[in-house]
């Protein structure tokens, strides 16, 4: 059999699990695939090969992750451990039918469930060990599923309310971390339009203590989560069409998806969650609406307002503001969703958040332009900061929650993270990680990292190089002074406006935040 470029981007395009992507963001990948194909198919010159040997070999790591990375094969049980539950959390116990491994992402397990409150005030118990309620499970997520600890979807048989959390049945069982306490309770602090609450629990599975984990909404249509009008399955009338639509900015290959050129770097791949299974109206719809959209964002006229019609502003202003305090690098290269209503004049709205990561490092710049350890593809964000609507309703929402606000996220963590000490402790002696990592760890390293960003977020407030100038004819001598080029890189600090003004050559600056001209 001959192995070649196609081939082997074919194998990718079927295993979602690779950490290594085919993306439009740079050749290298291809041309890398390339020679070792050539190697493999014995037509690789010597030189060439001599020249790419190191790179040749991590590109051959990644072609055999393509053979095994399947969930399928990776998503297998653990052996059962003997570390039980620390006794200081509800505890949710879980056993399968016939106790079968939950090994698919795709196919739900029948199942039945109990929640044992443990004595935590204000939980009601639900079920039984004689009287178990049915659901289903089956695992979730992307390179969280690879790991030895997995991340699960439930669904109940009725709705329920759980620990004080509105009815549904459909619920997630993510693996704790800081950044979700962090993330999600900043989504609510910002007033965005939804965001998903969880709660802390311990989890048995098939007698198994599997460890801590967060029960927590999902991202759904519903009245309780996102309260927008639900479009059904294989609809073909147009006016229903244009609305009730929840999709997904993604970052990995998967069903339920469109692609479509954002620019000549990178596609846009958009999954939609909701409706998922579309008739040929819908999918034609979907695709021309975003190509309208790139169309728009993408205008070399940066005063054009009619990114706007499509866009709501604001809730795009809120969303990237939590990803910069975040400092979330996959903001805007995944897990981006969108929301739009069936309502006249309706547009989307950008959330709501759940996969929230914190980089934890000094911010020198937006979180979309610095660099990371793999490969991002920050969609609309560097051409919808260029615009002045968006920066002026940037500097709306930060007046609106900061400082006082924003200040109350500390305590927050506190409260949230400082009581999962003994659970975190078990947890880490049933997966084997660092016991170092304790709670109060945690809590401080979310604390500093947001403490830094928020700083740093303060003193750099984007502002559009097309917003209008100011002369500066009145000057406040005594005003310290941040002085920024137009790609918001500082390049001076005066102790005043006046030292400011005098030192500047000629051009155009951003000084305390408002762009002035120096002539």
């Amino acid at each position: 059999m001959t192995i070649g470029l196609d081939y082997i981007q074919h194998l990718a395009e079927k295993h979602e699990g690779v950490d290594v992507e085919f993306k439009e963001t740079t050749g290298q990948l291809d041309r890398r695939i390339e020679t070792l194909c050539g190697m493999i198919n014995d037509k690789g010159k010597g030189c060439a090969v001599m020249m790419n040997t190191i790179k040749v070999i991590g590109c051959f790591l990644a072609v055999l992750a393509l053979f095994s990375c399947t969930d399928e094969i990776d998503a297998t049980n653990p052996p059962v451990s003997s570390t039980s539950i620390s006794g200081t959390l509800p505890v949710l116990y879980i056993d399968t039918e016939n106790h079968e491994p939950v090994v698919s992402k795709e196919i739900y397990l029948n199942a039945s469930y109990r929640l044992d409150p443990m004595g935590t005030e204000g939980v009601e118990p639900l079920g039984s060990d004689t009287e178990p309620l049915p659901m289903q499970i089956r695992g979730r997520g992307h390179s969280s599923w690879k790991g030895p600890k997995k991340p699960y979807k439930i669904k109940l048989e009725k709705k329920t309310a759980i620990m004080g959390m509105p009815k549904s049945k459909h619920w997630a069982l993510l693996k704790p971390t800081e950044n979700t306490v962090a993330g999600l309770q900043l989504g609510k602090l910002m007033d965005m339009r939804w965001t998903p609450s969880f709660r802390p629990i311990e989890v048995v599975l098939n007698d198994d203590y599997i460890g801590l984990y967060f029960l927590t909404e999902t991202i759904r249509i519903e009245e309780n989560r996102v309260n927008i009008y639900e479009q059904e399955d294989q609809e073909t009338n147009p006016d229903l069409i244009r609305g009730g639509w929840l999709v997904e900015v993604d970052n990995y290959r998967d069903e339920c998806q469109i692609t479509i050129p954002e620019n000549n770097r990178w596609n846009l791949t958009l999954r939609y969650h909701s409706p998922e299974n579309l008739s040929n109206a819908q999918l034609q719809w979907l695709a021309a609406e975003f190509k309208a959209i790139n169309t728009a964002i993408y205008s070399s006229d940066k005063t054009s307002e009619s990114w706007e019609e499509y866009i709501d502003v604001e809730s795009m202003a809120r969303f990237f503001i939590l990803q910069e305090l975040m400092d979330n690098p996959d903001g805007f290269h995944g897990s981006f969703y969108l929301h739009k209503d069936l309502t006249d004049n309706a547009k989307w709205v950008a959330g709501p958040v759940l996969d929230l990561v914190c980089y934890n490092r000094e911010k020198t710049d937006y979180t979309f332009r610095m660099k990371v350890h793999y490969g991002i593809t920050p969609h609309w964000i560097g051409e919808i900061i260029q615009y002045d609507s968006f920066c002026k309703a940037v500097e709306s929402v930060w007046k609106e929650i900061y400082p006082e606000r924003l200040s109350k996220i500390y305590s927050y963590i506190d409260e949230t993270v400082l009581p999962l000490d003994e659970a975190w402790k078990n947890d880490c002696e049933r997966w084997n990680e660092d016991p170092s990592q304790t709670a109060g760890l945690r809590a401080g390293r979310i604390k500093d990292a947001l403490q830094r960003n928020i700083q740093w977020f303060d003193s750099h407030l984007p502002v559009s190089a097309f917003s209008s100038l100011q002369i500066p004819s009145e000057i406040n001598p005594e005003a310290p002074s941040m002085v920024y080029n137009l790609q918001g890189i500082c390049i001076g600090k005066y102790k005043n406006e006046v030292e400011a003004v005098s030192n500047l050559k000629k051009g155009i600056y951003i000084m305390n935040r408002r762009k002035i001209k120096i002539e």
